[in-house]
Order: C-alpha cells, then sequence, then structure tokens
C-alpha cells in the first residue's frame, strides 16, 4: 500500500474513533463522504475539532447530492447536513457557523470542486475561492463569500 493511500486510510479511522466519542456539545453534523478520498476526512477532523457531533457515512454519498438537488456543477467531494442545511465540498468552517448561526433562508452552501488551500486541501487561509448560496425551490447559487484574494 502506497504511504499516501495509507495515510488517507488511517486519517479516516481516527475520523471514526473520534465522532464515537464526541459528545453533542453542538449540532449533529452527517458528512457523505467516498471512502477513498482523505482530504473529506480532513475536512471532517476540522468538524470535530470545531466541537460538532460528527456522523460519516462513506456508503450512498452520490445520492445524497441528488436528494439534496445540488446542481451537478456545483458538487465537490462530500456532503455534509446539518439540520436543514447541506455544506457541499470544502465549505470554511466560518461560512458553516455563519449559516447556523444567522439560520438565512437558504438550503445550504457549496464550494465546488477540490480548490488547494480550501479547508481540508491544505487549510491556506490566503487561498483565494467561492461559497455559493441555494436556494429552493430552483437551486439557483449567488455568490456568499469569496475567500482569500
Amino acid at each position: 500500500m502506497k504511504r499516501r493511500a495509507f495515510m488517507c486510510l488511517a486519517a479516516a479511522g481516527t475520523i471514526a474513533t473520534l465522532t464515537r466519542r464526541a459528545s453533542a456539545s453542538r449540532a449533529r453534523m452527517d458528512i457523505y463522504k467516498d471512502p477513498s478520498c482523505g482530504c473529506c476526512g480532513a475536512w471532517a477532523l476540522a468538524m470535530v475539532n470545531a466541537d460538532f457531533n460528527v456522523v460519516v457515512r462513506e456508503d450512498d454519498f452520490m445520492s445524497i447530492k441528488a436528494r439534496l438537488g445540488i446542481p451537478e456543477d456545483l458538487q465537490g467531494c462530500h456532503t455534509a447536513v446539518v439540520g436543514d442545511y447541506f455544506f457541499e465540498g470544502h465549505v470554511p468552517l466560518e461560512a458553516v457557523e455563519k449559516v447556523l448561526n444567522e439560520k438565512p433562508p437558504i438550503a445550504g452552501l457549496a464550494v465546488p470542486g477540490m480548490p488547494v488551500g480550501s479547508l481540508g486541501m491544505g487549510d491556506d487561509h490566503q487561498a483565494s475561492y467561492e461559497v455559493y448560496s441555494l436556494t429552493k425551490p430552483d437551486m439557483k447559487p449567488s455568490l456568499y463569500m469569496r475567500m482569500g484574494g
């Protein structure tokens, strides 16, 4: 097994262990991810460290995107659900917390693709990428937050 693959699997195992021990001091966050993706595990670990009660689900991760109506061009490599909101891809912690605190009338947030430097992808505070909000029923994206640059 290659070193990188081993590290990704080890990170995923750490996440599973941490989620079992997590106390529900904050909202429950269900994260749907590909079992072979290490960056999803890094994003999930950041949510655990932010005191979310994280449950990682490594099955049926693509069907959750369809069920939530997330447009294909806005999809990331994992989907998190907290209450009535979804967080698609490498959404920064401050955006997640802002939505949960302010409770805007949106379906969720999305960071398309896997931007280098985003949370879980190196966590570079100077990274430049956009976070989009999506509203029901049309799921039309609007710029919610611009990170970096």
